[in-house]
């Protein structure tokens, strides 16, 4: 197995940006990227369905921040309301925004035999209609202000592979692919560029608490690296694709795996 590498040091690729980051509560890829944007010199608007950890995660950013970069607000991608209020409160608090990160997803495992309406629908309404729903928002806002813009989009490799038990979250993550495509031709029009990744496996200490020994060694055994991805590498792939690095990239979705197959 190959180690994890060493974490990058911020480098001022965001320095004097506003980005709205969603589902980044915690220490997922939403808060892994909310942590390596502030290094990056962005400030954030941070929004999470789950009010607790949002509270402790922005106290936590902002403590090692400073407050003037950290703001956060709760936010369920399922209700538009909220959605426009979380758009609304980053343009307020900092005369714009320019960055929308698109994190929000939910999970689950039942065979297509099994799956219920409710499992199917709670699936696709969080992690693609959400994702809809905060791209047409950035979109509008972005079209509005006449500046840019960028959005980046959370996906999967499952949504090109198949996985047992993943019907419900391989068709969302593969509508995202979608969207991010048709997205980023319309927004083309006004200056903004639409992304996405693509993470394969990336865990963390509560997801590998829920995860089986057993998905998680084979999970892991299709790894090139014999490892899974830590969360701030997926990161570091979002701060290139907000950045002007990728300036001549939209309507990509960029693989961010060690998959064999």
């Amino acid at each position: 197995m190959t180690p994890s590498p060493p974490y990058v040091p911020g480098h001022s690729l965001l320095a004097g940006r506003t980005a709205v980051i969603t589902a980044a509560a915690g220490a997922g890829i939403g808060g892994a990227t909310a942590r390596r944007f502030l290094e990056e010199g962005a400030r954030i608007v941070i929004g999470d369905a789950h009010e607790r950890r949002l509270k402790e995660s922005a106290a936590a950013l902002a403590e090692e921040f400073g407050a003037d970069g950290v703001a956060a607000l709760p936010c369920d991608v399922t209700d538009q309301r909220q959605v426009d209020a979380l758009f609304a409160y980053a343009a307020e608090r900092h005369g714009g925004l320019d960055i929308v990160v698109n994190n929000a997803g939910l999970g689950g495992t039942a065979d297509l035999v099994e799956m219920t309406d409710d499992q199917w629908s709670r699936v696709l309404d969080v992690t693609l209609n959400g994702t809809f729903r905060c791209t047409r928002t950035a979109l509008r806002h972005f079209k509005a202000r006449d500046t840019g813009g960028i959005v980046v989009n959370n996906a999967s490799v499952v949504g090109w592979r198949a996985q047992r038990g993943q019907a419900h979250y391989a068709a969302a993550k593969a509508g995202v692919m979608a969207l991010t495509r048709c997205a980023a031709l319309e927004a083309a029009d006004f200056g903004v560029r639409v992304n996405a990744v693509a993470p394969s496996l990336a865990m963390h200490p509560h997801l590998v608490k829920v995860t089986t020994p057993g998905l998680l060694a084979e999970l892991t055994e299709r790894e090139a690296f014999g490892r899974y991805a830590e969360p701030w590498e997926v990161a570091n792939v979002i701060v290139f694709l907000a950045s002007g690095y990728s300036s001549y990239m939209t309507g990509e979705t960029v693989s961010v795996s060690s998959q064999r197959a």
